[in-house]
């Protein structure tokens, strides 16, 4: 196996440039299909025959939830190959993913404590599920707390990557949690290697929100990241040459 691609993303000036033509697709592809779910999912998708509307907000928590999990599992992974392989833009993409994971927790948090509210009749209880991802968001709080707690860039590193890696057992409690425990929290809604429960018109639209909730996230973290490789390559040849680039052309 060919794993030239994989050492190749331990070059900055590579993952820049190769950031830099996926970025303009992410984009557009995160607010067409943004756009597109939220219009389908709000103002087409018919009403649940028990919860009536407002079940709707499922079309931004159910992509919220699935991105906040996924974020971490993805902080647990660049965390390994920070350890194993020693990458710097693992630690890159691990600090700028956190923020965005910490977000999309909370929104999970929020919209579920909303649709809650008409459904169990409170915006809160110690539920199996809401917990564990009340524990989630205290992990990412974590993690971000150590990147900029530590001042030695290489000891946060390890840091991070040590807690995010500890911290993924929380994962599956999140997912199985309704099936292992007696909770109030409904079964999954939508799974991408299960038959949804729902008919094709209300899960067609929440198919669309979760891939354009993945589209924003991959443009947003590229843009961080990029940003982030530029202040920590700021004294790099190549980064000197872009910026006389930018500044010869007038930008």
């Amino acid at each position: 196996m060919n794993w030239t691609w994989f050492h190749k993303l331990g070059s900055p000036k590579w993952f820049y440039e190769i950031s830099g033509r996926l970025l303009p697709g992410l984009s557009i592809a995160a607010a067409v299909l943004l756009v597109v779910g939220t219009l389908w999912g709000l103002a087409f998708a018919p009403p649940d025959y028990q919860q009536g509307n407002s079940f709707r907000i499922i079309y931004i928590h159910v992509p919220a939830a699935f991105l906040a999990q996924s974020i971490y599992v993805m902080l647990a992974a660049t965390g390994i190959v920070g350890l194993v392989w020693k990458m710097k833009l693992a630690d890159v993409a691990l600090q700028q993913a956190a923020p965005i994971g910490a977000w999309m927790t909370a929104i999970a948090l929020i919209t579920g404590s909303i649709w809650g509210r008409p459904t169990w009749g409170t915006y809160w209880v110690w539920d199996a599920r809401l917990t564990s991802m009340l524990i989630l968001l205290f992990l990412y709080f974590g993690v971000i707390a150590l990147g900029q707690a530590i001042s030695n860039r290489d000891s946060a590193a390890k840091a991070c990557a040590v807690l995010a890696i500890v911290g993924v057992v929380n994962i599956p409690i999140i997912k199985y949690s309704v099936d292992w425990w007696n909770t109030l929290h409904q079964p999954a809604t939508f799974s991408i290697v299960e038959k949804p429960a729902m008919p094709a018109e209300m899960w067609l639209p929440l198919l669309v929100m979760v891939l354009g909730f993945y589209c924003f996230f991959a443009a947003v973290l590229l843009v961080r990241m990029r940003l982030d490789v530029l202040h920590r390559e700021a004294r790099s040849s190549w980064v000197k040459a872009l910026v006389a680039a930018r500044v010869g052309e007038g930008r």
